[in-house]
């Protein structure tokens, strides 16, 4: 008897022990903080790093499908409630506010939105600027001085500009830019400033580096582009001939469009989304977007780089960024004027 006591005694001490074991194993257990799906229209060579920070740090399996902005914005609508994406992070604000209107964008919380001013996000919070590219002239030291330049983009339609003047129009960047002036001066006048771009003989090239490149060859005296370009060539040679004039007046031609990110309304995993957002409003992201893609840091009070003049400073266009949407008016409107064929 007092045999089959102890061994009652033993096998009870290894029941609890056991016991003991698996609660301490399930309370010591990390949660798996699971994955998120970004489509993003921004290149991988220029967030790809960073996103990857952002896994690291998390623990967050991101799963990215790159891909041109507006052809994964038309994905998005077309894979409407059945979207994959949680994340869709944007070259600019018109796909977003594509998405938006078609209530494919969830409301963003006012923790997210407070940390970037109002003009730079929806006024409906439904996306939010994480970086920013301003629209500017670029014009070669050695043959223009800022004193020569018309205070208006639109005043690059006076004949003394002919044949001395770059664009890339089927670039997005200026599509987007053509989709502001339609929206600031109406359709009639940015019709009048296309068809007077045309009489001068611009030089057609087919990206803004390419622009860049033709001011800085003599090839044309000035030239559209985003302000960024020139800072990537300053990077390799500070004595690049180039400098860059951001019109004032809150003309057109200032326009300051953003790279942002929207939580899809179909996502499964908004708390990770969120958490995606945040980081890329962070100090350690906007400092990434100052040094790395040199583009205007929106939040966590990272300063621009010291050569830009302050975002306080540039008079943009008074309008919501997610009107710039219309590409498809605007792609009407350059074939109408014999921009684009």
């Amino acid at each position: 008897m007092r045999k089959q006591i102890v061994l009652l005694i033993s096998f009870a001490a290894l029941v609890s022990t056991g016991l003991f074991s698996a609660c301490t194993s399930q309370e010591t257990a990390v949660e798996d903080p699971g994955t998120l799906v970004v489509y993003s229209g921004r290149n991988e060579n220029l967030v790809g790093p960073l996103i990857e920070r952002f896994e690291a740090q998390s623990g967050i399996d991101v799963r990215v499908r790159y891909g041109d902005t507006a052809e994964l914005a038309a994905a998005i609508l077309e894979e409407g409630a059945n979207s994959p994406a949680d994340v869709f992070y944007a070259q600019d604000a018109g796909a977003l506010g594509a998405l938006a209107q078609a209530g494919m964008a969830a409301s963003l919380p006012e923790d997210i939105l407070s940390l970037v001013e109002p003009r730079f996000r929806s006024p409906e919070g439904l996306w939010v600027g994480v970086s920013g590219r301003a629209r500017v002239v670029a014009y070669n030291v050695e043959r223009v001085s800022p004193e020569e330049l018309p205070a208006s983009i639109l005043g690059f339609t006076d004949p003394e500009w002919a044949g001395r003047i770059g664009w890339a129009p089927t670039n997005g960047s200026f599509q987007a830019f053509v989709t502001a002036l339609r929206v600031v001066e109406g359709e009639d006048a940015a019709r009048a400033w296309l068809e007077g771009i045309q009489a001068n003989d611009p030089v057609v090239f087919p990206n803004n580096l390419t622009v860049l490149e033709g001011v800085a060859d003599g090839t044309v005296d000035v030239g559209f582009i985003n302000h960024y370009y020139l800072f990537r060539k300053l990077a390799e040679d500070e004595a690049y001939p180039v400098a860059l004039y951001f019109p004032t007046g809150g003309d057109a031609g200032a326009l300051v469009n953003v790279a942002g990110v929207a939580k899809l309304a179909s996502s499964t995993q908004p708390d990770n989304a969120e958490a995606f957002i945040r980081f890329l409003l962070s100090e350690e992201a906007q400092t990434y977007f100052r040094d790395q893609t040199f583009e205007y840091p929106l939040a966590a009070g990272v300063e621009a780089d010291p050569r830009l003049p302050p975002l306080s400073s540039i008079e943009t266009p008074d309008i919501d960024l997610s009107d710039l949407e219309d590409l498809e008016g605007t792609l009407r409107l350059l074939q109408e004027a014999g921009v684009l064929e």
